[in-house]
């Protein structure tokens, strides 16, 4: 049967002759035999062995686990399953810590984008049901609405982006503000007391839509015109605002448009519809129309729906 020296084992393997010493002394690979001269000398079991401790040990396993594996107390599918598992969790928190750093480098808040990005599924959608208990909690609201409300969920991916990161860090923020909690309260107030009344809470009709969509087309051209919101220029387009929601609504275009109108301010929060912008750019759904911009500029401007 051959017999390899240390030295014929180092060429062989790609291992160092001090390496294959340590690994012989430590008992994972024990000489076969020794020559005359007492020089340790292996077999080709030996090799096979040195060759597989050395791509375990590239794979990151630790030494006592690789002598175990040479023992065949454990199987190397066993152990490459659980370090499979334990790479994929470092995977992820690097990849935590590489959107972190990047949306720290645009500006974030370092700890607390940390601390809300290392929260699991559970920490995340326990704080969103918290703020939804408390706005949702005291009123009795359309059964319908509130399920699709509480039914929706935070789906952080294990490797977000940077956007996805500062969507979900303003997401926790947004729904942790008391001052947007209060208005929540209000609109679901509103809401109760409406259905209370008969009123059709359903979604608003095709009309309507139309109509806060017509709102939204002057007021983005308004706003690409250069258009300030004080102006005169900016009256007239108020005024066709107005008017066209009138005709939606069914109302003479006076007055009584601006008072039906108000009655819907508590449902006009913009942070209400920046909400859904943030859940959709988080769990990596198509984008969510953002109208930010367009409203604070009818705000500005005197149109009470906005």
């Amino acid at each position: 049967m051959t017999r390899y020296q240390i030295g014929e084992l180092a060429r062989m393997t790609g291992l160092t002759v001090r390496t294959i010493r340590f690994y012989s002394d430590q008992g994972l690979i024990p000489p076969t035999s020794r020559t005359v001269g007492g020089y340790r000398t292996y077999d080709g079991e030996a090799v096979a062995k040195l060759k597989l401790v050395r791509t375990l040990r590239d794979l990151g396993v630790d030494l006592p686990t690789a002598g175990r594996i040479l023992a065949r107390e454990v199987t190397v599918t066993d152990v490459a399953r659980a370090h499979a598992d334990a790479i994929d969790a470092q995977m992820r928190t690097l990849r935590i810590r590489r959107a972190v750093l990047r949306a720290v480098a645009k500006g974030g808040e370092m700890e607390l984008m940390n601390e809300l990005a290392r929260m699991s599924d559970e920490e995340r959608q326990r704080i969103l049901d918290d703020f939804f208990e408390e706005v949702f909690g005291p009123y009795e609201l359309d059964p319908q609405f509130e399920q699709h409300m509480r039914s929706v969920r935070i789906e952080l991916p294990d490797d977000p982006s940077t956007e996805q990161l500062e969507a979900w860090v303003e997401l926790a923020k947004l729904v942790q503000d008391p001052d947007f909690r209060a208005s929540v309260k209000r609109m679901s107030q509103q809401h109760e007391e409406r259905r209370r009344d008969g009123v059709d809470m359903s979604p608003p009709a095709d009309n309507q839509m139309a109509a806060f969509n017509f709102a939204i087309d002057q007021a983005r051209a308004a706003l690409e015109a250069g258009i300030a919101p004080e102006s005169d220029a900016a009256r007239e387009v108020v005024d066709r605002v107005n008017a066209n929601w009138a005709e939606a609504l069914g109302v003479p275009n006076d007055e009584r448009v601006i008072e039906r109108l108000r009655t819907f301010s508590d449902f006009a929060d913009p942070r209400a519809e920046r909400y859904w912008v943030l859940i959709a750019k988080i769990n990596g759904w198509p984008a969510m129309p953002d109208h930010s911009r367009e409203r604070a500029w009818l705000r500005a401007a005197g149109q009470p729906f906005g």
